[in-house]
């Protein structure tokens, strides 16, 4: 068993239990207290060992978005946010755990690349998948030969994608607690392969994982001991800190199997996790140290039986139409009360007024954009023509922002990040700048004598001078 836990960390948990109150970073007193939710949604059962879910949101209708669950005896079940079933893959094997990304670079194009860890022996891979968004079913990318870890078994998997480099990396961990970090990237046939970048030992048995995109953390959960929090960049070792334990003073009882993040748009957000044979799931705060703040567990109601047993586990912030339109979490139960087991979702809103104060509610924050380069790109509906001349400029940029600038070239400006429009009333050549900024970078795109105001006879000059 680990003994590096922090001892003053484990005696400030005691005393915060003792007075019933937990301080957040930003000075908000949460009241440790659990509470109870049911969800609304179940999805079909396919057998006695589903496991773990993934959530991807649909590029152009949040309401057509899917539940990716693994099925440890026959691969990956797809269902609607309804619960119904839209797709079995069941020819490649067990699938344990699996995770998913957005903007894969893949065969001259990006897409939604799906992973799940193949535990069938003797194969013991990573299977690649990319979600088809008009068919929403899921086509095998996995290259020949594929990944195949050191690992003697592999057990649970997470994505990463850094801000840093720009890069794509799967966690696998292992029953002996090893985890591995593998750099994914296209073979040059349009499959995915990769190249193992780190291993590091976490102790005894790991499955949960669960990396944040913003932060460049991972968070690991060692089954019988509890989370621990290291870097997610793969020169960042086998440094880490402890989030929570199973011992005395925590709020976990092993074992600790799921992980996921909430995020928000002002970069907040929440760590939540599954204590599986207490059936509750514990909320943290997403900023660092990750304090506490309350428990919850899935009870009977809305004709749906509560959770037990519960693996894996994951959360949308986004809205995805009438049935979640402020987020879902899904998951797992091992016993639905027809004795199989299943995914259940429950709306965000109903776990975020559990605790008091409520949870964060923010569906802005949109996991599609990340992995998109930021860069600042606009145009003119005309360039040319008399005082006055009024110009509607479209903005092209694309990747992660928030905040705008426009500069029209005649001491006008804007800050808009939508479509301004602007009325030049003098003569002259005025040089037009956009510049963005955000979570994802910032990027300013400049285009000099681009508006030309006045009364040009030139036969050559062109209406419109839009590359």
């Amino acid at each position: 068993m680990n003994t590096n836990f922090l001892l003053p960390k484990r005696t400030l948990r005691v005393f915060f239990l003792l007075i019933t109150l937990i301080v957040a970073p930003a000075g908000i007193l949460y009241a440790v207290a659990a509470f109870s939710v049911s969800a609304t949604v179940e999805t079909t059962a396919i057998g006695a060992d589903q496991d773990d879910p993934a959530i991807w949101i649909h590029p152009s209708n949040p309401a057509l978005s899917l539940v990716i669950g693994t099925i440890k005896s026959s691969g990956l079940a797809v269902y609607n946010l309804d619960g119904g079933l839209v797709q079995h893959v069941n020819q490649d094997g067990g699938m344990n755990n699996v995770d998913l990304r957005y903007n894969f670079p893949l065969g001259g194009e990006t897409v939604d690349l799906v992973v799940a860890t193949n535990r069938d022996s003797p194969i013991n891979t990573l299977a690649m998948y990319r979600v088809n968004p008009v068919t929403r079913n899921l086509q095998n990318v996995t290259a020949d030969p594929p990944i195949t870890p050191i690992l003697s078994e592999v057990y649970g998997t997470c994505m990463y994608l850094s801000p840093h480099n720009g890069k794509y990396y799967a966690f696998i961990t292992s029953k002996a607690g090893i985890v591995e970090q593998w750099e994914l990237f296209d073979n040059g046939a349009g499959k995915v392969t990769g190249v193992l970048k780190r291993s590091f030992d976490a102790g005894m048995a790991v499955e949960g994982c669960v990396a944040d995109d913003v932060y460049a953390h991972l968070y690991v959960a060692e089954e019988d001991v509890g989370i621990w929090k290291y870097g997610a960049e793969p020169g960042d070792g086998d440094a880490r800190t402890d989030v929570d334990t199973t011992t005395s003073g925590g709020h976990l009882t092993a074992d600790v199997e799921g992980l996921t993040i909430y995020y928000t748009s002002a970069n907040t957000g929440y760590l939540l996790a599954s204590s599986q044979s207490v059936s509750e799931y514990v909320i943290y705060d997403r900023l660092s140290p990750n304090n506490y703040i309350s428990t919850f567990n899935i009870v009977p109601g809305n004709g749906i039986d509560g959770t037990i047993k519960t693996d894996g586990i994951d959360i949308s912030n986004a809205a995805l139409g009438p049935l979640f339109p402020q987020g879902v979490f899904v998951a797992h139960d091992g016993n639905d009360d027809a004795g199989d087991s299943n995914f259940k979702l429950v709306p965000w809103q109903n776990i975020a007024a559990g605790p008091a104060p409520p949870l964060t509610i923010d569906t802005t924050w949109n996991p599609r954009l990340v992995g998109i380069k930021t860069e600042a790109k606009f145009i003119a509906s005309i360039n040319v023509g008399p005082a006055p001349l009024s110009v509607t400029f479209t903005n092209l940029s694309t990747g992660e922002y928030d905040t705008c600038l426009w500069l029209f070239g005649d001491g006008g400006s804007s800050s808009s990040c939508g479509n301004p429009t602007h009325t030049y009333t003098a003569d002259g050549k005025y040089a037009v700048s956009l510049a963005i900024s955000g979570s994802g970078g910032s990027d300013t795109h400049k285009r000099p004598e681009y508006i030309w105001v006045g009364e040009f006879k030139s036969l050559y000059l062109p209406v419109v001078r839009n590359p």
